[in-house]
């Protein structure tokens, strides 16, 4: 991560193309599992201080205690206000300040448009995005008090393509790239940038369930690539996002997808 000032003139040669992570401090959500699990272990990897944070408590603990180095593993819902207030105050105080966040807590609950609840459909919003602002907004506060850090927030190739039985998911993930844009303009001239990850179908224990035998056949075939994506690749994408070299990359939407959303 540059330590340039906003609105200065970085040289060529500062330029970190290093891909480490080396005395940062890394924040994220739902990191306990998935793809979070998958990010936390490459950022720990790359050097990084991981803070895990899950609605399951006791999962985020185990998580952060199989990384290398520093890591810490707390409990937060990212849908209530307090609870984010709460894990923020945490891992600021446990780790002297987080230089980057990763939002992938998140749900999906598919039904047809029609047939689906109200409260299905205010539940995925409160968790997709409200949990990804309340995050980002506690966060960013002293990200911006430092004048430095990086937002990366998870959203899905639902948020620019209509998915049957995905009216919930696809708004909350729009909303997420819509979200992340506003971050990204009014924080970069502070030191702050934020971009968004937008995944095809991603290969966790809960997608190669999801996705097994036909129905999965016939959904890769979709994909120029002719496969799902890696937890790993992901958090592959995830890393450069928050490394130096998207120092200038900001307000991005950074789709992993195989080629599924050009057709």
């Amino acid at each position: 991560m540059s330590t340039t000032a906003a609105g200065t003139e970085p040289t060529d040669e500062a330029v970190d193309l290093s891909f480490r992570l080396d005395g940062r401090t890394a924040l994220i959500t739902g990191g306990a599992s998935g793809i979070g699990s998958a990010i936390a272990g490459v950022f720990a990897d790359r050097g990084a201080r991981v803070v895990v944070v899950d609605l399951d408590g006791e999962a985020a603990r185990r998580r952060a205690a199989e990384l290398p180095g520093e890591a810490v593993g707390l409990a937060g819902d990212v849908s209530d206000p307090a609870a984010v207030a709460e894990f923020t105050a945490a891992a600021e105080s446990a780790t002297g300040g987080v230089d980057v966040l990763v939002t992938c807590a998140g749900i999906v609950d598919l039904a047809p448009a029609e047939e689906l609840s109200a409260a299905a459909f205010t539940r995925t919003l409160a968790i997709n995005l409200t949990g990804t602002f309340l995050t980002a907004q506690a966060v960013g506060r002293h990200m911006l008090e430092r004048g430095r850090g990086k937002v990366v927030t998870m959203a899905s190739q639902a948020a620019s393509v209509a998915l049957d039985g995905h009216a919930a998911y696809c708004a909350s993930k729009a909303g997420v790239v819509g979200l992340t844009r506003v971050l990204a303009s009014e924080w970069a001239g502070r030191g702050v940038t934020a971009n968004s990850i937008s995944p095809t179908v991603v290969l966790t224990d809960l997608g190669r369930k999801a996705w097994a035998g036909e129905k999965g056949e016939q959904a890769k075939a979709a994909i120029p690539t002719g496969r799902f994506a890696l937890p790993r690749e992901i958090a592959g994408a995830a890393l450069f996002l928050a490394s130096g070299a998207a120092d200038m990359v900001n307000g991005a939407d950074l789709v992993v997808d195989g080629g599924f959303t050009i057709r």
